[in-house]
């Protein structure tokens, strides 16, 4: 008889055993969605996620992974005839990595965040068992057909687009990001992890440059193997907003996107974000569905 056991991560050789069992348990129409392959591999790049990273076995046969994010996100992977018995141990761990580092004095408390799909019935429905309550943060998710016709567009006088030089430009884009979002995250260091990633393209990372030199704005798209192509995130720095900057983008995105052989391309972007989202329905994409956030009170 099997027992189930579980280990901190361990190196690159678990990183490919959390993609193969993403690949084996998940189905085709999800296979892409958040966390993938390469968000996994620029979470993983960061040695406090490292740290945070458990793996979960049947004998030697690996049945499930979880690990919380820098933004305190849970994230996991598991086979469905083992959420009886491991679901609630991955909650657990997710809360001992928020106390662990937050170093909460008794009595203080935090949140362990997650998210899934409104329709993903089975998780929405497991985070609710354990203890989660949902809030009313919303990432939208949409979607453009690439067999329609795509518009041209029209630059301002002296901008072009084109593809980030290199490592070079990673400073810049990084800082085009924070102002644009009015966040911290997006530092340097951040921006040179996703330029190494083994699926980076930077052919398809493309920044609007003003006629002083400056990147105004940025969209880093990706072309995947499933014949998805994605074209976010889309940012413009507040000094260049509401000069069509984002539209030319997403543009020229699918229009490269196409040219690879990819058959749609997707979005996401906060629900909040209006602006955004118009944006991208002027060029025709649509609403593919909805991602809804979890939030589970951890105090020490």
């Amino acid at each position: 008889m099997t027992t189930i056991s579980s280990r901190l991560y361990e190196g690159e050789k678990d990183f490919q055993t959390m993609i193969d069992l993403l690949n084996r348990i998940r189905p085709a129409s999800r296979i892409n969605e958040f966390p993938n392959k390469t968000s996994i591999e620029e979470n993983l790049a960061s040695e406090e996620i490292r740290a945070n990273t458990k793996l979960w076995f049947d004998g030697s046969q690996p049945i499930g992974w979880a690990y919380v994010d820098d933004s305190h996100n849970l994230l996991w992977e598991l086979e469905k005839q083992y959420t009886e018995p491991v679901g609630a141990k991955m909650v657990a761990w997710g809360a001992d990595c928020i106390r662990s580092g937050k170093n909460l004095a008794a009595g203080e408390s935090s949140t362990l965040d997650a998210s899934c799909r409104e329709d993903f019935s089975e998780r929405v429905d497991f985070l609710r068992q354990h203890g989660f309550r949902q809030t009313e943060v919303v990432t939208v998710h949409m979607k453009r057909n690439l067999s329609e016709p795509i518009p041209e567009f029209e630059l301002p006088h002296g901008f072009q687009i084109r593809p980030v030089k290199g490592i070079e430009e990673a400073e810049a884009i990084a800082s085009t990001h924070r102002a644009a979002f009015g966040t911290e995250y997006m530092t340097t260091e951040n921006r040179l992890v996703i330029m190494n990633t083994s699926e980076y393209d930077p052919s398809l990372d493309l920044v609007v440059v003003a006629p002083d030199g400056t990147i105004a704005a940025y969209c880093t798209c990706s072309a995947e193997q499933s014949g998805q192509g994605y074209s976010d995130p889309v940012a413009t720095h507040p000094n260049y907003q509401r000069m069509g900057l984002a539209k030319a983008l997403l543009i020229q995105g699918m229009k490269m996107l196409k040219q690879r052989g990819m058959k749609s391309a997707h979005l996401g972007t906060s629900g909040d974000n209006i602006a955004m989202q118009k944006t991208a329905e002027s060029v025709g994409f649509f609403l593919e569905h909805r991602v809804i956030w979890f939030e589970k009170e951890i105090t020490n």
